[in-house]
């Protein structure tokens, strides 16, 4: 029986890799990035931020990138489970997709939070400071895990 041909990545839902690194993470990083339909502004700071990092490091960008993504994801979370007229925030676990999405998140929101610099410049310091297990993006992960830990006892109401 013949096998079925695949659609495309864009037709399935999944991003194209960027075009300079040929990394698919590297793509949603910048999709996420994109603001009011401007990806080629959000694909310039996203490369210059890299510029930075090769420049501050002397490493490979994305091998940074890679490093401080996997640092900063978070593997548990708090979910709230409503049970009787209580409302609980259960830990659980946070699937892979879902912890680098939100990773990506909190680095855009920490690098757009801060103020008297450029975006690339700020975007830079924190995937370096993340790759280093510091900065803001780090302390936001031990946040959510301490929570998690805090709210153990309420892991049976897991569904």
């Amino acid at each position: 029986m013949p096998r079925k041909a695949l659609k495309p990545r864009e037709k399935r839902g999944l991003p194209e890799p960027d075009s300079k690194f040929g990394s698919v993470v590297v793509a949603r990083f910048i999709s996420k990035l994109n603001f009011e339909g401007k990806k080629s502004t959000a694909e310039s700071i996203v490369y210059d931020s890299f510029d930075i990092i090769k420049e501050r490091t002397s490493e490979d960008p994305v091998a940074v990138f890679n490093k401080a993504l996997e640092n900063v994801r978070p593997l548990l979370e708090v979910r709230p489970r409503r049970v009787g007229g209580a409302t609980y925030q259960v830990p659980m676990e946070v699937p892979t997709a879902r912890s680098i999405t939100l990773a990506i998140n909190w680095f855009i929101e920490i690098a757009r939070s801060k103020t008297g610099k450029p975006m690339c410049e700020k975007l830079a310091q924190e995937l370096i400071d993340g790759s280093k297990k510091e900065g803001t993006a780090m302390k936001k992960r031990e946040d959510t895990h301490r929570m998690a830990e805090a709210n153990k006892a309420f892991a049976h109401y897991r569904w």
